[in-house]
């Protein structure tokens, strides 16, 4: 994939992962054309992670004959580390968990190829639902619950603290981001 096509699918992912947050919802739904084998650009979707982040990915793909959605989860890193890969997604939700030990974008690739014989048509098409959960998200509080032997008051609060932490960390990265965009702002000033 050309690195402008890449960074073209990259914005328009920002853009619709900010919308959807602006709006409210977790999860992302969209329209996956079918595509010849041989030419088969990836749709890709990204989301900032924190490092030594839990992260589970759910996806569900709707019907459709004679096509193949995959999905390949990397991160920003140098070596673009593989996180989780599932070739043939089905109408059943999908479910992805991993760790992310560094702090940055994670990248949820996707591509929809046609069988032999079949050519790209606007009715081979697939919709796909996406939802990434991240940190506290991730974690089973009615499990925690059991085990710990919490009241519901105590899983109440054990949820607020994990969420407060997440807002935090959030924060934090958005404040060094701020500061290193004020910095490159104020290099450029001075070169002038």
């Amino acid at each position: 994939m050309t690195r402008k096509l890449f960074t073209a699918t990259v914005a328009i992912s920002m853009l619709v992962l900010a919308t959807s947050w602006l709006q409210g919802t977790n999860a992302i739904k969209f329209e996956l054309l079918g595509q010849d084998a041989a030419d088969v650009t990836p749709m890709c979707i990204s989301h900032h992670v924190d490092e030594e982040t839990q992260v589970v990915v759910k996806v569900k793909v709707g019907s459709g004959p004679h096509q193949k959605v995959a999905i390949e989860v990397t991160d920003d890193s140098i070596h673009q580390n593989q996180l989780w890969r599932k070739d043939s997604l089905s109408e059943e939700l999908q479910r992805g968990a991993f760790l992310n030990k560094d702090a940055g974008d994670v990248f949820a690739c996707f591509t929809n190829t046609l069988a032999d014989g079949y050519e790209p048509n606007a009715r081979y098409v697939r919709t796909v639902d996406i939802d990434f959960e991240i940190g506290s998200e991730t974690i089973d509080y009615a499990k925690l619950a059991e085990q710990e032997k919490l009241k519901p008051m105590e899983v109440e609060l054990r949820k607020l603290e994990d969420i407060v932490k997440d807002i935090l960390g959030n924060m934090e990265h958005l404040q060094a981001r701020e500061e290193r965009m004020r910095n490159t702002n104020g290099k450029k000033k001075n070169a002038e």
